[in-house]
């Protein structure tokens, strides 16, 4: 074990279990009992030594109350369906217990440079419920997580107990989102882009011809009028759009706000292109994607750009 490691432990070792933040009520709260307490002392009215019990056992009933609240606790990373840096983004977690009701349960990502929480009013035993934060991250790239931050105020809101619960995980936020250069659609002919007109099966486009409908095709591509001349079942074939092809270049041996700038420039390019129905590749460095289309490649592409000159492993 290196050093580090046994420093790492040692420092998880010394680390208190809960941390706690009197709020405002809570600190009026300890004044008047401060207060009571001296005016029972020199007096010696039954009253107010009465009075301060009740005000102690509210003291403890709350760290014994709020500490139930933040035991048993599951919580799952569902996480984001986009993340765009310097944007708010819906994050989300699933909550469970087996035993017992919590109350007024605030998570956050222990992360610094990640910004937002939830708070879910009343978790009940043995149902999963999800919550949603409303996050910001300040640039793309993979954020390390290390742990989840769970506070309660339960039950008189004197104080604020938290727990943290180490989960590791990942979030990877992609580059910035600015509108599309003038130049997002390159014209026809352009260095590095192909055209290609083809057929398949369900095209849309012009009538390519009729030929005879084969077993197990669909009907609805029947031309009834040419079947009922010719005394046969004949099928229409159409010609699909014509497909533009561009592979985008990412200059991955820029450094600093050049490299974001660039990484911006070509996500959005690719969106607009996208959106066009073009086949839109990446070749960034060694890392080369294949001219595609959808939603799912538009996910593998910024992907690519978010880590593009990051290390992968590196915490934000």
């Amino acid at each position: 074990m290196s050093w580090r490691e046994r420093w790492a432990s040692v420092r998880r070792w010394l680390k208190p279990p809960r941390s706690l933040r009197v709020t405002r009520a809570g600190r009026i709260h300890l004044v008047l009992t401060l207060g009571i307490g001296l005016g029972a002392l020199n007096t010696g009215n039954n009253l107010l030594y009465l009075v301060l019990g009740v005000q102690l056992a509210t003291i403890v009933a709350s760290g014994l109350l709020s500490e139930a609240c933040l035991r048993g606790l599951h919580i799952r990373r569902l996480g984001a369906d986009a993340a765009f840096a310097g944007e708010p983004f819906v994050y989300r977690w699933a909550i469970s217990r087996r035993r017992g009701s919590a109350f007024v349960l605030t998570f956050e990502e222990t992360h610094p440079e990640l910004h937002g929480s939830a708070t879910l009013a009343l978790l009940r035993p043995g149902v999963e419920t999800v919550v949603r934060a409303r996050l910001v991250a300040p640039h793309r790239g993979p954020y390390a997580l290390a742990g989840i931050r769970v506070t309660t105020t339960f039950p008189l809101g004197l104080f604020s107990k938290g727990r943290v619960l180490d989960i590791p995980g990942e979030l990877l936020v992609y580059p910035r989102r600015i509108p599309a250069p003038a130049d997002a659609r390159p014209p026809d002919g352009a260095p590095g882009e192909e055209a290609a007109r083809r057929f398949r099966r369900e095209g849309d486009g012009d009538t390519a011809g009729l030929r005879p409908l084969r077993e197990g095709e669909d009907a609805r591509r029947v031309h009834w009028l040419k079947s009922a001349l010719s005394g046969q079942l004949l099928r229409v074939e159409r010609d699909a759009h014509q497909t533009r092809t561009v592979v985008l270049t990412l200059d991955v041996a820029a450094r600093g706000a050049a490299l974001e700038r660039s990484c911006e420039l070509v996500a959005a390019r690719a969106r607009a292109l996208l959106s066009t129905g073009a086949a839109v590749g990446l070749e960034a460095g060694p890392n080369k994607l294949r001219p595609d289309q959808g939603p799912r490649h538009e996910r593998l592409l910024l992907g690519v750009l978010a880590r593009a000159g990051l290390e992968e492993s590196l915490s934000r």
